[in-house]
């Protein structure tokens, strides 16, 4: 019997957590019982921060997380091609990118240095800014607000140059400083501000797209060699299933959530309320750096 144990940092709610079961659901179709898929869904719970993931994927005390690309730039430069502000909102066109050319480039990356191996791509949703002062419509509207980052060099540069200052928390900690105030503002999707209770402070939500980020599927590159022909095949397949059914849920989250906070009386800063050509032009100086950096 193969054992693959699965950890994650989200409630059962999340579009993650859902995924994640579907993925032991379907391992356990195809194999029964030769596979103990064993799933850990918030590891926050037993006291770890929600980054432990990564270091406990890579040790080899868990198979498999998912985490957001971001965290791993610093080691895979490569990540820097998700990190790029200002997408847009063409879902299609980046899984196109990602399932074809620059989806293998970014894997052979993270196979080359670090210990993963990425089995799959995820929505990690649109970005977004909530606050807890006053509606952000332009850049000068964040001036001398904190805002929480991820632990990532360019986010950090991009938060500053557009007039916050940064502070990196962990995602266990974000709650609790959103509540007593001890940061202004955040960024993430709206998944994560609902499932988070986030928006029950943050009154304030700036639609302004600013990342699409990406959460890795990421095995531990040992294990996933160790497993016989049979179980890698049955991973991948589960995989594939897991990953489509994961962005479906991501999409429609987007739109459930909006609904919830309006609902609730959230005050939304739509986008063509927004001054996206400021954002972007406070934040050109720093995009052509790390642009250049990638070539």
């Amino acid at each position: 019997m193969t054992i693959l144990r699965f950890g994650g940092y989200q409630p059962e709610r999340s579009v993650h957590t859902r995924a994640a079961r579907l993925f032991g659901e379907a391992l356990g179709t195809s194999l029964g019982d030769a596979i103990d898929f064993q799933l850990t869904p918030q590891i926050t719970a037993a006291g770890h921060q929600a980054a432990d993931l990564l270091s406990l994927t890579e040790s080899g005390e868990l198979d498999m997380c998912y985490f957001a690309s971001s965290y791993l730039a610093a080691r895979v430069p490569e990540l820097g091609l998700l990190d790029l502000p200002f997408p847009g909102t063409d879902r299609a066109r980046m899984w196109q990118r990602l399932d074809g050319a620059i989806g293998a480039r970014i894997k052979a990356a993270v196979a080359a240095r670090t210990g993963y191996t990425v089995l799959g791509f995820w929505d990690n949703g649109l970005r977004h800014i909530s606050n807890g002062v006053r509606a952000i419509l332009h850049p000068r509207d964040c001036t001398g607000l904190s805002i929480r980052t991820l632990d990532n060099r360019f986010h950090q540069a991009l938060f500053a140059a557009l007039g916050f200052t940064p502070r990196h928390l962990d995602v266990k900690d974000l709650g609790p400083a959103v509540r007593d105030h001890t940061i202004d503002a955040q960024e993430n999707p709206l998944t994560n501000l609902v499932n988070f209770d986030l928006h029950k402070t943050h009154r304030h939500v700036s639609l302004t797209g600013h990342f699409h980020g990406i959460a890795l599927l990421l095995g531990n590159s040992s294990a996933v060699a160790g497993w016989p022909a049979h179980v890698r095949d049955a991973v991948s397949a589960a995989c594939a299933q897991a990953t489509a059914a994961q962005r479906d849920f991501a999409a429609k989250e987007d739109a459930q959530c909006l609904a919830l906070l309006q609902a609730d009386g959230v005050e939304i800063v739509t986008p063509d309320a927004i001054d996206l050509a400021a954002f972007e032009a406070a934040v050109a100086d720093v995009v052509a750096r790390e642009t250049a950096a990638l070539d």
